[in-house]
């Protein structure tokens, strides 16, 4: 039987929670009889759901920490010299596992380890980074934003955008030059999304796109939530005011959480703070519940609103349930994945760098207060309710693999 079963290793750049968390979601959803399941990341979030029943193979990823200065100083992810270690890091994991199919996430390398193997490679991304995604592109925080002001920024990012994009992309091209590949070009939406296959974890409605090619297929959100047990405090919330999530995750700005519980004190409200382990919270307001990681399946279905760094992983996960957003954003994939949220109606968006108490107030009370926000989500969570994520997968892995 042990011979007779595919081999699918599925791969998580773990520089972020969400690449880790929806390939322990995809790869939950392939049955152990029919495949060989391996899983491979950077052990550092593995505490947070081991994956029981697949093997683990560990392989190393950059530290989160310099993927967050990267993004905060709008320099390239990756230099040469790290994807030339994750190439070679790679195929050393293909050469000892001999997958029949490769899956990953945000894992950059693979677009040039798997097709030196002559391994079908199939690119989880959202459908935002992909090249035929029909949507305007809203400058991140950056140095420019800070000294000149958004509006200026913006103008000057939407002139430089298609230079910038062939500098973020030349990293790789380099690496597949030196393998003997060719180029993908300058367009970093390209590189991001390349793959024998592409699966857009989203569904269409979020993100307008024009007609994919027959090897893109759009596979849904993959919601995960952290193997947390609910804290001590849980049985004791009371249900007599909203209860509202906060949580900037691994890549939003953790350091303003403080601000945010201050800013929210004074509202009639419960505040539950997830840190996800980056803060250490002191003078906690009364009316805040703190934790490092919570079961956000579990916490979810009890919130009126989620505030989160805007990241596709958290804003699913609420909108799932019915939940509207707000999120609190500075990199460009949070603020990709916030517009198409504000586009259904269902969240509204704010800056971490210019963020203030009044207009956090403002916005979680304009949330909170209106119907219409509550609305738009729920017509969001059905829409996700009739994507299985899981039975188009396996259906993508039968098809690919016979």
């Amino acid at each position: 039987m042990e011979s007779s079963r595919k081999v699918v290793l599925l791969v998580a750049e773990a520089v972020t929670l969400a690449h880790y968390g929806r390939i322990a979601t995809l790869a939950r959803t392939l049955p152990a009889n029919q495949y060989k399941v391996i899983v491979a990341a950077d052990p550092r979030y593995r505490e947070l759901d081991p994956i029981q029943g697949v093997d683990f193979h560990p392989i190393w990823s950059i530290p989160s920490s310099r993927f967050a200065r990267a993004l905060e100083q709008g320099t390239p992810l990756y230099d040469i010299n790290t994807l030339m270690r994750y190439v070679e890091d790679d195929l050393a994991l293909i050469d000892a596992v001999k997958p029949d199919l490769i899956v990953g996430d945000f894992r950059l390398s693979l677009a040039v380890s798997a097709p030196l193997r002559n391994v079908p490679y199939a690119s989880v991304v959202n459908a935002y980074w992909s090249p035929y995604a029909d949507i305007a592109y809203p400058v991140p925080d950056l140095p420019i934003t800070r000294v000149m002001g958004l509006r200026v920024g913006q103008a000057l990012f939407d002139l430089v955008r298609p230079f910038a994009f062939a500098l973020h992309a030349r990293p790789l091209n380099l690496a597949r030059r030196r393998y003997g590949l060719p180029s993908l070009g300058n367009d970093l939406r390209v590189v991001y999304s390349w793959g024998n296959y592409t699966l857009y974890a989203d569904v269409p409605e979020l993100v307008p796109t024009r007609p994919l090619p027959s090897n893109h297929h759009c596979l849904g959100p993959p919601l995960w939530s952290a193997r947390a047990p609910l804290p001590e405090w849980w049985g004791r919330m009371t249900e007599d005011k909203p209860v509202v999530l906060l949580t900037l995750g691994s890549s939003g700005r953790s350091d303003l959480l403080p601000m945010v519980l201050s800013a929210l004190s004074d509202l009639p409200i419960t505040v539950i703070a997830a840190t996800a382990g980056k803060i250490d919270l002191v003078n906690v307001p009364e009316n805040a519940l703190v934790a490092d990681y919570l079961p956000l399946d579990s916490v979810v279905q009890r919130t009126s609103l989620v505030i989160c760094n805007g990241g596709s992983l958290m804003t699913y996960q609420a909108l799932a349930f019915g939940v509207p957003v707000l999120g609190i954003c500075s990199n460009m994939d949070q603020l990709l994945n916030m517009n198409a949220i504000q586009a259904l109606g269902a969240g509204l968006s704010l800056r971490a760098e210019s963020v203030m108490p009044a207009q956090l107030r403002e916005s979680v009370m304009a949330l909170l207060d209106s119907t219409d926000y509550a609305h738009a989500a729920d017509q969001a969570g059905k829409r996700f309710k009739k994507v299985d994520v899981g039975q188009r997968f396996r259906e993508f892995v039968e098809e690919v693999l016979g």
